[in-house]
């Protein structure tokens, strides 16, 4: 009973880090989404500011 329960602990604690690990790396790639897109507008942005600009609307939502 006990190894059932250190091993669903360890698989617990690897979840966590994996889903956290892919979180910051979906981030960045919807910024860069969001930069490349940001670039086909009327009046383009600077690479910087529509960087700005993306992840203040990311984090908002």
């Amino acid at each position: 009973m006990k190894i059932k329960n250190i091993i669903t602990i360890i698989l617990i604690i690897f979840g966590l880090y994996f889903i956290l690990t892919f979180r910051d790396h979906n981030f960045k790639r919807a910024i860069d989404a969001c930069v490349a897109g940001s670039q086909k507008l009327e009046k383009p942005m600077t690479i910087n500011e529509a960087k700005t600009f993306c992840e203040e609307k990311i984090k908002n939502n």
